[in-house]
């Protein structure tokens, strides 16, 4: 399955270059009781990435930061506490604007978490933001900083 997610990637990148979408994303910086934070790695990507991806056509942010919540990592009863930074990304030839969401979960939810769909996710796990994976994405990296430092942040992905 995750040799159909990469080739459904190369196409759309191929699209994105043809077309350059708007596009509008959101992400969320989960913590767990103990402070640790939920990181997804896709099984068709190499890093850890925060969980997330597009808001559809229709759906407000807050929403879709929940339905991509539940569908990667299993977590339905994230509150959001606030919006932790705003971000502009040109990467696979979109016009991207990311919204990230910083959330906080229960120990209930927390002991949920688990890739919910193995198609796309080949992992979901909590890490101490002391201790984050050595494959962890840059901009991941960056986005967990600034959050730790309770900065406000904005600019480029």
């Amino acid at each position: 399955m995750a040799l159909k997610h990469r080739l459904f990637a190369r196409v759309a990148r191929g699209w994105f270059w043809l077309r350059r979408p708007r596009t509008i994303g959101v992400r969320a910086i989960v913590t767990d009781p103990d402070g640790r934070i939920a990181l997804i790695r896709h099984t068709y990507a190499r890093y850890w990435y925060l969980p997330g991806g597009g808001v559809e056509r229709g759906e407000d942010m807050t929403s879709a930061i929940h339905r991509e919540l539940a569908e990667e990592t299993g977590i339905t009863e994230a509150v959001v506490e606030r919006v932790a930074g705003i971000f502009h990304s040109r990467r696979e030839y979109k016009d991207d604007h990311i919204v990230i969401f910083a959330m906080r979960v229960g120990s209930k939810a927390a002991n949920a978490l688990h890739a919910a769909d193995t198609r796309e996710i080949a992992e979901a796990r909590w890490f101490d933001g002391d201790a984050l994976p050595p494959d962890c994405s840059p901009a991941t990296r960056r986005r967990i900083v600034e959050f730790r430092d309770s900065r406000f942040a904005t600019g480029t992905w």
